[in-house]
């Protein structure tokens, strides 16, 4: 109730702030054509000279400028140009790396303020502003702008020294502060972080405290693979053994793996064996998906599932797969095998 009561005073709000500059822009056109039209020596007219503008002053005034005003947009038309072109080259050239991107994006922003800054010199320049004097007191400003804009310098700061200790650029995948997405933009003051859904946050660079940069090495795919107790661990062992090589030509994203991690659970109606794979971390979500539905199938095509709670009406057939002492044997030194090759890859514990 109270945001509809505040979008409500908003609304009235704006409609009157319109209606009352509509009012007073109709009032001063219509002072200028009662200028106009007037004789030049009646009251009214001479009360809108001292009061309004004094519209036949303008080509006059014109005439005293129009060089100077040849002369700033001569000077705008230059500026925006070289402004244009020298970004244009900059945006030609991202295409070459993560790293050039970076740095592209915040020339590209210096180029845009500093082109605008420059600008604004020559235009008073041209108008005879003793710019040398402004030069001159840029110290006392210096000073006056750093003590009110302190946040926006630490940005700057901490930009600079994100692009140049290369903790992450743009194109990677990065987690902060919980927030996982794609660095779209890092910028002079904030960076832009793209996430799955379309979304995206923009953080000041000088908030920016913990960075996860998730694109430098592999990441880690994670699956826990589940059936039924009456299955034996050795035969599901050796199906795994026999399989792996199908499962990573199925998955092309898969870089290294898939390895068989070993039992991580009993659960009330299911083992669980983990089994996983190196890949991009673009590429993590999928190759899991894909996983959970290559052992699925597998399981399916040899006869058995995982187990679930269930209301019993009729007694199920038991499974009959037994475990030859091959088959134990070599599960065992399948066993062995994975757990020294996959000796270093463990996913992160929350």
């Amino acid at each position: 109730m109270k945001k509809e009561k505040k979008n409500r005073t908003h609304k009235v709000l704006s409609i009157l702030g319109i209606v009352l500059g509509s009012l007073i822009l109709v009032a001063f056109v219509t002072c200028i054509v009662l200028e106009l039209v007037l004789p030049p020596e009646s009251p009214f007219v001479l009360w809108a000279k001292e009061n309004v503008w004094d519209v036949t002053a303008f080509p006059k005034a014109f005439q005293t400028h129009v060089k100077v005003l040849i002369h700033c947009a001569i000077l705008i038309t230059v500026v925006i140009a070289l402004s244009s072109l020298l970004r244009l080259i900059f945006r030609k050239a991202m295409n070459k790396s993560n790293r050039a991107k970076t740095v592209i994006t915040l020339l590209d922003g210096i180029i845009k303020y500093g082109c605008a800054i420059v600008l604004i010199f020559l235009v008073l320049q041209a108008f005879g502003v003793n710019t040398a004097a402004i030069w001159e007191s840029v110290g006392v400003l210096t000073l006056i702008v750093g003590l009110g804009a302190q946040s926006l310098i630490a940005d700057i700061i901490a930009g600079i020294f994100i692009i140049f200790e290369n903790e992450y650029s743009v194109g990677e995948i990065v987690s902060i502060d919980g927030f996982r997405g794609t660095v779209s933009e890092i910028g002079i003051r904030a960076t832009k972080i793209l996430d799955m859904a379309g979304n995206i946050k923009i953080m000041n660079n000088s908030d920016i405290k913990n960075v996860v940069n998730l694109s430098r090495e592999l990441s880690l795919a994670v699956v826990e693979c589940e059936f039924g107790y009456d299955v034996p661990l050795e035969f599901v062992e050796k199906l795994l053994k026999d399989h792996f090589a199908e499962f990573k030509e199925h998955i092309p994203a898969i870089v290294e793996g898939p390895f068989y991690k070993g039992v991580s659970g009993y659960g009330s109606s299911n083992v669980r064996v983990k089994i996983v794979a190196q890949c991009s971390e673009e590429d993590r979500y999928q190759v899991e998906r894909d996983l959970l539905r290559e052992y699925r199938q597998l399981f399916v095509k040899n006869g058995f599932d995982l187990s679930y709670e269930q209301v019993v009406l009729n007694q199920p057939e038991k499974s009959e797969i037994k475990a030859t002492k091959k088959t134990i044997k070599e599960a065992e030194e399948f066993a062995k095998e994975q757990k020294e090759a996959s000796q270093k890859l463990e996913e992160q514990q929350n």
